[in-house]
């Protein structure tokens, strides 16, 4: 059996006022591709279809779009989506019992039994080959505290959610894919990209011990950077298909490949390369007058529906009240377009990039807001007042 997993697509974002339609349907397009060259037998799409609870109607069409087209292209194709935290989980599995004729299945909620039991069952898919269930698939969405079963903490919450559904499938002797969106501790997250935070209960890294270890794969998504977890190559990060940041400008674009055969998974990573790429100049602060040299070393030519995004980094020392006009008008002419400045002085360089999820676990809530506080003022310490305020809200938080 083929799974293709994907996930965090964010359809209707708008890249600093761009539209990113025309990126989207290069996507679509591509991944269609890929399902009918490689003959897949399952699509798993792990959260964040879509970049708000209420996408524009625009975006919904491409979605359904893709799904007629890819499962009328490819007859023999199951695709399996759950909802992440940037979905409004109703709304997307609502047209579930039509999409349901087509193969497709989507789960955005967790239910209950009339007895207030977990509706186990409505979570896990069988995964059909040749007419005969080959696999199941534990379709879990993005959960909440109230999805999942008591315990003392989210994170044992979510680890028993996952039990429960393995223990429920009907028949574990055949092999089991699992889909979750969520924070795996082990996972790398870009310090500059806020959509990754988003989190309940704050910073709630996941163990992947939470999967049962009988589980063939699981498929995460939420995070935007393609990675496994933990080191097991059977826990995986699809990754974003287009970057949503410009923190994300580096990360490699695709969708990963999956192949359950005698027991055993294969894994293997299919990349894409986006139809827009992101440009930043210089790769560090430099003050106006090299940015304005670097800008000049551009290319020359007319924008077109390919120029990349451009960040300009530059740095201040004293307010520049001209500073976008004369980048503005440096660019006249270049084949690029420009989405950001970054203005920063001297105390904001060198940030690292990225963080781990236990090293953000081991970091006090003070030191981070006293960290915040000096270098956004200049290496000045926090007031006493603002430190006693803070300290009662932690203290209220944890209590």
């Amino acid at each position: 059996m083929i799974l293709l997993h994907t996930a965090d697509w964010h359809l209707g974002q708008t890249f600093y006022e761009y539209d990113r339609k025309a990126e989207h349907l290069y996507f679509l397009a591509w991944l269609r591709t890929q399902i009918r060259a490689l003959q897949a037998d399952v699509l798993l799409i792990a959260g964040d279809v879509f970049d708000s609870p209420n996408p524009p109607a625009e975006s919904q069409k491409m979605f359904y779009r893709f799904l007629r087209e890819a499962t009328s292209e490819h007859p023999p194709l199951q695709i399996v989506i759950i909802a992440g935290n940037h979905d409004s989980a109703a709304r997307l599995e609502a047209p579930d019992p039509l999409l349901e004729e087509m193969h497709v299945h989507i789960r955005g909620t967790v239910r209950r039994t009339p007895d207030g039991a977990i509706d186990a069952s409505r979570l896990l898919i069988p995964l059909t080959e040749n007419g005969r269930t080959a696999a199941w698939c534990i379709a879990a969405p993005y959960l909440r505290q109230g999805d999942c079963p008591p315990a003392d903490s989210y994170v044992e919450r979510v680890g028993k959610m996952y039990r429960t559904l393995y223990m429920a499938i009907p028949d574990r002797t055949l092999p089991v894919v699992a889909m979750g969106h969520l924070q795996a501790a082990g996972s790398e997250i870009s310090r500059h990209d806020r959509s990754e935070y988003a989190l309940v209960g704050g910073l709630e890294c996941v163990s992947p011990d939470a999967f049962p270890p009988e589980i063939a794969y699981t498929a995460l998504g939420h995070l935007h950077r393609a990675q496994r977890v933990s080191g097991r190559d059977n826990v995986r990060y699809a990754g974003a298909p287009l970057p949503m940041s410009f923190a994300e400008r580096e990360y490699r674009q695709g969708v990963t490949l999956v192949e359950l055969r005698e027991g055993k998974t294969r894994v293997e990573r299919i990349d894409f390369q986006p139809l827009v790429g992101l440009l930043s100049i210089p790769q560090t602060p430099l003050r106006l007058a090299d940015v304005l040299y670097a800008i000049d070393l551009l290319p020359d030519g007319e924008i077109t529906p390919r120029s990349p995004y451009l960040e300009i980094n530059v740095m201040i020392t004293e307010p520049e009240p001209s500073l976008r006009h004369r980048i503005e008008e440096a660019l006249q002419g270049k084949s690029v377009r420009l989405a950001r400045i970054a203005a920063v002085t001297p105390q904001q360089k060198n940030e690292p990039e990225t963080v781990s999820c236990e090293q953000l676990q081991t970091i006090h809530p003070m030191d981070m807001a006293t960290d915040v506080f000096r270098r956004r003022f200049g290496g000045e310490d926090m007031p006493g007042e603002m430190r006693e305020l803070l300290q009662t809200v932690i203290r209220e938080v944890g209590s």
